[in-house]
Parts: structure tokens; C-alpha cells; sequence
């Protein structure tokens, strides 16, 4: 597993050890890559190149977020029945959404919802490439 905190981040390690369970399971979703970018501070998960979500730190409120990109009408509805879901942060405010990892968002919704942010990505893929992700995911199986 890969850490999630790295020393050119600004966030404190005892802060985002809370958040290691989340980490993993981005990274357990086949073919996620992660990768670090500094000009934002946050770390990216990408599929084939394309990225689904970022965890970092809202520079204005200085709070944890993750940011995930979702189907409009699933973000609206998580928007309206959760506060610490938000537009996204510095995105596309229809088809992402920020939620803050401090507030009261339950761990269960949270992971569910990356599940849904990763299948939308997955979805947008070409036929082709998302077999290859299939094969790869039940080749590492056998």
C-alpha cells in the first residue's frame, strides 16, 4: 500500500492517518493509479490516465476533502441530505463534488460513493480498454 501522506505535503501525518482506510480503498479499485501533484497538494486517482478523485486540503478552510466525480442528479441529492457535501473544490461544480473527510458524511456512504465515482469513470472508457481492465482484474484472481 501506498502512503498517503508524503513529506512535501502540508498535512499533518497524524491528520491523515484517519484517512489511510480511504486510501486504500481508492487503491483498491482495479487499475487505479495514484500519483502525488504538488502544485495542488493533493493526491490524484486516476484510471487509464483519467482522474476520478483527489484527496487534499481546501486551502481557504484549511479542512481534509476528497473531491469525486459523480453523476449530476447522484451529487445533488448527496449535496442536499449532507452539509459536508459540497460543489467540487476547484472543479466542474455539476460533476464534482467535495466532501469533507472531517464532518459527518458516514464512512459506509463515503465508500459506497467512491465505488460510484470510479464506475462512472470506468462507464466513459472505451469498450475495449474497460475489457482490459476486466481481464486484468480476473487474471490477477487466478
Amino acid at each position: 500500500m501506498a502512503e498517503i501522506f508524503n513529506s512535501v505535503t502540508p498535512w499533518p501525518e497524524k491528520a491523515m492517518e484517519r484517512y489511510r482506510w480511504l486510501d486504500e480503498c481508492l487503491q483498491k479499485q482495479p487499475a487505479t493509479e495514484k500519483e502525488f501533484q504538488p502544485a495542488w497538494q493533493a493526491y490524484k486517482y486516476l484510471l487509464r490516465g483519467k482522474m476520478y478523485a483527489y484527496i487534499g486540503v481546501n486551502d481557504k478552510n484549511k479542512r481534509p476533502i476528497i473531491t469525486l466525480k459523480l453523476d449530476p442528479l447522484f451529487s445533488d441529492t448527496l449535496r442536499r441530505e449532507y452539509a459536508d457535501i459540497v460543489p467540487g473544490y476547484y472543479m466542474n461544480k455539476v460533476h464534482w463534488s467535495s466532501v469533507y473527510l472531517d464532518g459527518e458524511v458516514p464512512q459506509e456512504l463515503l465508500a459506497d460513493i467512491v465505488y460510484a465515482s470510479y464506475k462512472l469513470m470506468l462507464s466513459s472508457l472505451s469498450k475495449k480498454t474497460q475489457r482490459e481492465i476486466q481481464d486484468e482484474q480476473n487474471g490477477a484472481k487466478v
